[in-house]
């Protein structure tokens, strides 16, 4: 899924006058992609969960624990990390959708799974990481 996908917009002359916040999403997770990296295998190697998920954001949000601050690294978006287990928790994912969930989840070793929070609405995508 290509992130301009997820707001599902209407091509018209009123949101052809800004850009979507998605292109600084997609500039961003460039920017972050070791550091995701890294918080995605630490969170499997420690055993919290096989499936870690990224939380992107440009307000205050109270899911997951913030790892990237937008104010402090002078970016468009936040991330905050969290786990399957914790959106099952609070009720993000509805337990009966849990197991469709992870047949849908993408190699964590080759995709960072980011939770995209937009005033609109909120998807997953799954974004590659950028080899080196």
């Amino acid at each position: 899924m290509e992130p301009e996908e997820l707001l599902n917009e209407e091509r018209n002359n009123e949101s052809e006058k800004k850009d979507s916040p998605l292109v600084s999403l997609e500039k961003d997770l460039k920017f972050f992609n070791e550091s995701i990296r890294e918080v995605a295998v630490e969170i499997m190697v420690e055993g919290l969960s096989s499936y870690p998920i990224f939380i992107a954001h440009q307000h205050e949000l109270s899911l997951g624990e913030l790892i990237l601050d937008r104010h402090d690294l002078n970016t468009e978006w936040s991330i905050h990390a969290s786990t399957l287990e914790e959106f099952v928790e609070k009720g993000v994912i509805k337990e009966i959708l849990k197991d469709r969930f992870i047949n849908s989840y993408k190699n964590p070793h080759d995709f960072m799974c980011v939770f995209v929070v937009v005033p609109e609405g909120a998807n997953f995508i799954f974004y590659p990481y950028v080899k080196e």
